[in-house]
């Protein structure tokens, strides 16, 4: 008999379904700014672009760049022509976290296919990948959220959609609400005023100083991720 030309095969759609399971079960989702992109050397680069004038490091452990470089309060006028320093140049030129390609090219060498989950304006989506590129970072794709942490993470639901196996952030409010099945690492870096404190680092299943920390202890387990319901143990590598 003749088969139609809308049959479906199903050896191929058990490929298919296969397929598509193998790449979320391999896919990482990780943070861009403080994770894979040093937001705060960018951050006095902006500032020498808006004023002339090149910041003094304030202390190099600040989570936060207003402290880190003892940049000045700005209002009005200001505030305003530094605000547009962050232009399309801006977010296609920040610079590489140490450690954060190494990390990556680690992953991929093992199978993993990384996406970057970034909190940041759509309109700089293009300029996000273009700066990740133009670094060597093998990241697929990328995805932007909004910054709204009021209803719990602003990531989550593009986490859901991804349902990646881990979920590497620096920055813990972001982790709230995030599908449980998914691993959740947190980076720890710069301590002086972070945000990741008391039950906030309850979330994270792991905590990590950096990316390439978080890379050598996943590749380094005997024992896949399961959800939390599962074996796997939380870690801290710091």
């Amino acid at each position: 008999m003749k088969s139609s030309p809308f049959s479906v095969n199903l050896a191929d759609v058990i490929t298919l379904h296969i397929g598509r399971q193998a790449f979320f079960m391999k896919t990482i989702a990780i943070d861009g700014d403080g994770v894979l992109l040093d937001y705060n050397t960018a951050y006095s680069q902006a500032w020498f672009k808006a004023f002339g004038e090149h910041l003094i490091l304030n202390n190099p452990r600040s989570y936060w760049p207003m402290e880190r470089w003892n940049a000045r309060r700005l209002v009005s006028d200001e505030l305003e022509q530094f605000r547009s320093a962050f232009d399309l140049e801006f977010w296609s030129t920040i610079p590489a976290v140490p450690g954060a390609l190494k990390a990556c090219q680690r992953l991929v060498d093992q199978g993993y296919t990384l996406v970057c989950v970034t909190a940041l304006a759509e309109r700089f989506s293009d300029a996000r990948a273009q700066n990740l590129r133009a670094l060597g970072f093998p990241i697929s794709r990328v995805i932007t959220t909004s910054d709204e942490i009021a209803g719990g993470s602003p990531k989550a639901k593009a986490i859901a959609d991804l349902s990646p196996v881990a979920f590497v952030d620096d920055y813990a409010p972001y982790l709230v609400g995030v599908d449980p099945q998914v691993h959740l690492a947190l980076i720890l870096r710069d301590p002086v005023g972070s945000p990741n404190t008391g039950e906030l680092l309850d979330i994270p299943d792991s905590s990590h100083t950096d990316l390439l920390g978080f890379a050598d202890w996943w590749l380094s387990r005997e024992e896949p991720w399961t959800g939390r319901n599962g074996k796997s143990p939380r870690s801290v590598n710091l």
